[in-house]
């Protein structure tokens, strides 16, 4: 092995001990608060579950056959390729550089879910994956949804980020019941932000997630108008592609049967598959993170004041840990979504580093990245 390629592997071991969040593979110490609960057997419960159950495991990854992996090779030579992105979805809108957000964005794992939305048809994933970045800068989902701005819509709990399915997907419940705000665009946007959480929520091995809607006890009005309900089913299918896993919705009374029998033309037939109608819970979630009202274990109780700055605080603490193992591995577009996640595996330039010797390396570190964080010679490493 290379000195160079060696000190890559080096780097990686110092950060492949102790946690495994549920997912058969070990994390970076230290991620989690220690104030977070982690089941049913912590008592009455007030804020999020920071990682699934041991027992939980996320799925074995998918696996490329040789056309799958040349077409990723494809796209991702395009996207590189990138240098302004079109501020709005609107016909010629102006444009700006790319960021180093939506570089953090446009991950290995973000490329394939757009060729698999798109049936590998490398041309549309790439229009499909540049007007989403286009979306994100026209609905601000970076600027304008802050937690301040959603704060009022989530003050009775209405919607709520806490726990982890049978495949270490985090959960997000909806109770409609608890409507407490006029149908005005921040309920599409309370949504969005909190669909952003649940990315920042996930453990590696896993991209997808799971919604839990109860409608018990909704009221006629408060339940999403069909205008919302066909604006939802297009953010999700076209700019949160390859993401849910699972919907489970139960008691559903005779005029909510009608909504969805009203949106079903607009729902996808993968996605179709993925909704189940008053099924237990308990069958997709473990009872010691499913909550009491849902045929679960779990006593937990709303109190805003406690509830919202914690979750903040716990994906905020996720987000910032990815951003700060993203710059270390150079800043790369098609990193690793797992490395980035804290999983115990080399990043995309130590994987690199790994595989050439040293006389192919210095020609290539300076492509798609920054040479001296991927050597660690910034980083601290």
């Amino acid at each position: 092995m290379s000195e160079i390629a060696e000190k890559a592997n080096g780097e990686r071991e110092e950060t492949s001990t102790s946690l495994t969040n549920g997912t058969g593979q070990s994390t970076s110490p230290g991620t989690e608060p220690l104030d977070f609960p982690l089941s049913s057997v912590d008592g009455l419960v007030k804020k999020p579950f920071a990682k699934p159950l041991d027992s939980v495991k996320a799925p074995p990854p998918r696996q490329l056959n040789s056309e799958q992996q040349a077409k990723y090779k494809s796209l991702l030579e395009k996207v590189l390729k990138w240098t302004e992105i079109p501020n709005t979805l609107a016909k010629n809108p102006p444009k700006a550089a790319l960021t180093e957000s939506e570089r953090m964005f446009l991950t290995r794992e973000c490329l394939m879910r757009y060729l698999r939305a798109t049936k590998w048809n490398v041309t549309e994933a790439e229009t499909r994956l540049m007007s989403t970045l286009s979306w994100r800068r026209e609905y601000a989902v970076e600027s304008k949804l802050t937690p301040e701005h959603i704060s009022v819509e989530n003050e009775t709990g209405k919607q709520l980020i806490t726990g982890f399915d049978v495949d270490a997907r985090p959960c997000l419940y909806m109770f409609p019941n608890r409507q407490n705000t006029e149908k005005t665009p921040r309920q599409v946007e309370h949504l969005v932000f909190m669909l952003e959480r649940l990315l920042d929520l996930m453990v590696p091995g896993q991209e997808t997630l799971t919604l839990l809607i109860n409608f018990s006890e909704t009221k006629s009005g408060q339940g999403a108008t069909l205008a919302q309900g066909r604006q939802v089913l297009w953010i999700l299918q076209n700019h949160y592609p390859e993401r849910l896993g699972r919907a489970c919705i139960t008691n559903l009374p005779f005029y909510i049967w009608g909504f969805f029998k009203l949106i079903t033309p607009f729902i996808d037939p993968l996605t179709k598959e993925k909704l189940k109608f008053n099924e237990e819970m308990s069958l997709t979630v473990p009872k010691e993170q499913l909550l009491e009202k849902c045929g679960g274990h779990v006593q937990f109780e709303y109190d805003h004041s406690v509830y919202w700055p914690a979750l903040i605080q716990l994906a905020d603490d996720r987000r910032q840990k990815m951003r700060e193992r993203w710059e270390k591995g150079g800043k790369r577009i098609g990193e690793h979504e797992d490395y980035m996640r804290g999983a115990a595996m080399p990043s995309l330039v130590e994987s690199e580093l790994l595989d050439k010797p040293d006389t192919d390396l210095k020609s290539d570190l300076s492509t798609n990245g920054e040479p001296e964080a991927a050597t660690g010679e910034e980083t601290g490493a």
